[in-house]
């Protein structure tokens, strides 16, 4: 009797290892490259740390933390760059690859033209976008005089360099408007003819059967865009130096956020407390934080989604 109930835990142990072993390159990656710096990054946010030296100073990196105005100012520019860059390159995206699918002639041709600015790499494309937006040489601003509008200086005034990282992004979404063709163009055609035939019209359409059929894209975009976003770094870095002028000739220095700190973003301050102020232990705190926010994103956003298929089935 006691031989016939081992037989099966020892079949079940037997699983399990070979469960594991499948699964063991996933854990160690897991563990080595996201479990050990994560509990690293704690560690070291409770002491003073700068690549030479390291002191135990409990909670004194997070007191600093809440009275580091220019902190709380990079986390007000990441969330608008959230709350408003996010929602306009995927809405963005969304609507060329709408417009794409509805071409009858030459929709590979615009296909290619809307995604090539994708290709491009960032610190090109961004100097490039620069130039192209100068308030004095740029050719946007000189189109804008043409029809008696004067242009402002987009990314030399506070009050513009903002949505000009938003126009920037919105330049380069070419590859989420593949994947949103991808999506449309597998929604089934016949569902879209029944719907014609009870009367529905284009937005009804869109909204009951398009939204309903993409929504794992939409989630998709929307997850992958915040988390973009959160760590957005070299198009607002590259974008300050080229308008301020700035240079990397020996002797000069540059601090992140022109003009007046509108650009500076988290992982800017992040950067610059931990690679030029060398205060390794402030700079865990503010990874700790951009991680938090990050989940606490991600995981609203999943809610929402949720929510919103409900409500549309």
């Amino acid at each position: 009797m006691s031989t016939v109930l081992a037989a099966p835990r020892t079949w079940r142990r037997r699983e399990g290892l070979r469960a594991l072993v499948w699964l063991s390159p996933w854990l160690v990656g897991f563990a080595v490259f996201f479990l050990y710096p994560l509990a690293a990054t704690v560690y070291f946010s409770f002491h003073r740390y700068d690549l030479f030296t390291l002191e135990f100073v409990g909670l004194d990196n997070y007191r600093y933390f809440l009275t580091d105005e220019r902190a709380f100012v990079s986390i007000g520019n990441t969330l608008w760059l959230v709350v408003f860059m996010v929602p306009a390159q995927v809405l963005f995206a969304l609507g060329l690859a709408q417009l794409v699918t509805r071409l009858k002639a030459g929709a590979g041709l615009f296909r290619t033209i809307f995604y090539l600015p994708s290709l491009i790499p960032t610190v090109a494309g961004t100097v490039a976008f620069v130039f192209l937006l100068n308030p004095a040489t740029g050719p946007v601003n000189q189109l804008l005089e043409l029809i008696g509008v004067t242009g402002p200086d987009w990314f030399g005034d506070r009050d513009w360099s903002k949505p000009s990282l938003t126009l920037l992004g919105m330049w380069g979404v070419g590859n989420t408007m593949v994947i949103f063709l991808a999506a449309l163009l597998d929604v089934p055609r016949h569902l879209y003819e029944a719907a014609a035939l009870d009367g529905a019209g284009a937005w009804r359409q869109f909204r009951s059967i398009t939204l309903p059929t993409i929504s794992p894209v939409l989630v998709f975009s929307a997850v992958t865009g915040v988390i973009y976003a959160l760590q957005y770094f070299t198009q607002a870095m590259i974008a300050a130096r080229v308008a301020s002028g700035a240079t990397d000739s020996p002797g000069s220095s540059f601090t992140p956020g022109y003009p007046e700190m509108s650009t500076l973003t988290l992982p800017q301050w992040l950067f610059h407390a931990g690679f030029r102020d060398f205060s390794m232990g402030y700079a865990c705190v503010l990874a700790l934080l951009l991680f938090a926010a990050s989940m606490a994103f991600t995981l609203i956003l999943l809610r929402r989604f949720r929510a919103f298929d409900r409500e549309v089935s």
